[in-house]
């Protein structure tokens, strides 16, 4: 199933579509902890923390949104309230772990150094997926005419991307050639999570 037609099944049903906004809100505030984590004690700079305060905020405003569906809907985010809860948790989890895997060797960097690398190269491939992933989600919002948006989040993540670039760019003079690794990582992780996500989908769809 293409990832279109996931979407499109997703929304027509609100219990399913609530469960996504709060899917999607997981994985944003889950970024914006790992941000956190990879913070240096005194070194911290001000890109880092306004990208951990803004996907924060996405985090808060996509579950917000699940209001405008029901507002009891998705209270937390225990497994039975996310889509494919298993590989929800994991997605984000595994590519920090084989990033870091990959740079180690790559870089030879000690554990400050390793942080603020895993943090350059992981946000990175996760703002490429957010500028794939939202356009999408918000055409079909736009074709339903839903009350539900997300061009706010689309717009803060492309800036989120120019500001990694700029960044990889004084890390690495070859950070392309690397950030192409990370990506090939990623791409599988996500496919993992969006055939999980579809299976689920269907059998909800078809019980």
């Amino acid at each position: 199933m293409k990832f279109q037609q996931l979407l499109e099944r997703i929304v027509q049903d609100g219990g399913t579509h609530a469960k996504w906004l709060n899917t999607l809100s997981f994985m944003e505030n889950a970024g914006a902890r790992k941000i956190s984590k990879c913070e240096h004690p005194v070194s911290v700079t001000l890109i880092q923390l306004k990208h951990a305060a803004e996907e924060h905020r996405h985090a808060y405003y996509l579950k917000k949104q699940i209001g405008k569906i029901d507002p009891e809907l998705c209270k937390t985010y225990e497994a039975d309230e996310l889509l494919a809860p298993t590989a929800t948790r994991q997605y984000l989890h595994s590519l920090d772990v084989k990033a870091c895997r990959y740079l180690q060797t790559a870089f030879n960097l000690n554990k400050e150094e390793l942080k603020f690398a895993a943090y350059l190269f992981v946000t990175y491939a996760i703002e490429v997926r957010a500028d794939e992933l939202y356009p999408v989600y918000q055409d079909i919002l736009t074709k339903k005419s839903s009350k539900i948006m997300v061009k706010s989040i689309i717009l803060e993540e492309e800036g989120h991307l120019e500001e990694m670039i700029h960044q990889l760019n004084e890390f690495s003079a070859d950070w392309k050639l690397h950030a192409e690794r990370i990506l090939t990582i990623e791409k599988k992780l996500h496919n993992q999570w969006i055939n999980a996500i579809a299976e689920e989908v269907s059998q909800l769809n078809y019980a």
